[in-house]
């Protein structure tokens, strides 16, 4: 019986055999998912929120993409947790160096970076995944971190 994530990973994988394409994943996909990170981290949080330590649009929806991640495949969730990590302390440099407001950094990058992902498919031939279930704009990441950890020889 195949699990969940591997048949999503098939599935999402059928539409991504292009070695251009995948390059282009390589790249825009990690970026897309930074840039819908530090537009989600800009957006004002409701008073309330402060009543709790770290709590913000920004970690409710990290704790969100984690729990979804977890049912899916605990190791997964680890490496999208350390990446998520990383794509706040990038947010918090970003933010920090750069004149314009972050959300517009991010905008700009997040059609750029869509712009590169639709232009692998027209290479590919075949559209995106999410357009048969949105479900796939999770997926990308973790069929990234899926060749990682072949790669590195860690279970998923």
């Amino acid at each position: 019986m195949t699990r969940r994530v591997d048949a999503l990973l098939n599935e999402y994988g059928e539409s991504h055999q292009n070695e251009t394409n995948k390059m282009v994943h390589w790249i825009c996909v990690p970026v897309i998912v930074w840039t819908v990170m530090a537009l989600i981290y800009e957006i004002p949080n409701p008073g309330f929120f402060s009543a709790v330590p770290y709590l913000s649009w920004f970690t409710l929806l990290l704790a969100l993409t984690l729990v979804y991640y977890i049912t899916l495949s605990i190791p997964l969730a680890i490496g999208f947790a350390v990446f998520g990590a990383i794509c706040w302390w990038i947010i918090l440099a970003v933010d920090a160096a750069v004149a314009m407001p972050l959300w517009q950094v991010a905008l700009i990058v997040f059609v750029i970076a869509w712009i590169g992902q639709f232009w692998g498919h027209k290479v590919e031939g075949k559209k995106p995944s999410f357009f048969k279930d949105v479900q796939f704009l999770m997926i990308g990441p973790a069929w990234l971190m899926s060749f990682l950890y072949k790669k590195l020889g860690i279970a998923y």
